[in-house]
């Protein structure tokens, strides 16, 4: 913990290079997708995280298909336990999310179990970007010291429904 920011220790758990798969659904869709995901969440010593994400669909047999999402970003520390999260995408969207970190598992000063739930603070969307109106993220450290998240989605005139969710392996 010596090399954190002492600003992200709240948010330590976050940070390794993450991989997995998960499931992509929503009501405008035609059927659901599965996908497989790398996360890294890194740190250079200042008061925020570094956030990268890729995916890709995957068939039936598990291989990828296609490109799927990215996102990019910024974990940023608030006192008492909470955080903002920014991220960019390439398909016309910047957010702004905040929650909280509730930690529910601490060994030897290390953080065994842990989850933030978030909500949009703000989206900007281009003039072409579908309408996204709200959401909903939670990040868990789990079992095993996986990281599972969810993310619900307001768009497209329907309201807050469940939209992606993946659970990932730390791979580095």
């Amino acid at each position: 913990m010596a090399d954190y920011h002492p600003d992200i220790a709240h948010l330590s758990w976050l940070i390794g290079e993450w991989a997995g798969n998960g499931h992509i659904d929503y009501p405008t869709m035609e059927s659901e997708v599965q996908f497989r995901q790398e996360l890294t969440i890194s740190h250079d010593g200042r008061p925020f995280l570094l956030h990268h994400s890729r995916s890709w669909e995957l068939d039936e047999n598990g291989s990828d298909v296609r490109p799927r999402g990215m996102e990019v970003g910024f974990w940023r520390p608030l006192p008492d336990n909470e955080a903002e999260l920014l991220l960019t995408h390439p398909t016309g969207f910047l957010e702004m999310w905040q929650g909280r970190v509730t930690v529910t598992g601490l060994v030897d000063a290390r953080i065994t179990g842990a989850r933030i739930t978030l909500n949009t603070d703000a989206i900007v969307r281009s003039q072409n970007a579908k309408e996204v109106t709200a959401g909903q993220r939670m990040y868990g450290l789990v079992e095993d010291g996986d990281l599972a998240w969810v993310y619900d989605m307001a768009a497209m005139g329907h309201g807050m429904t469940s939209h992606i969710w993946a659970k990932l392996r730390k791979v580095a």
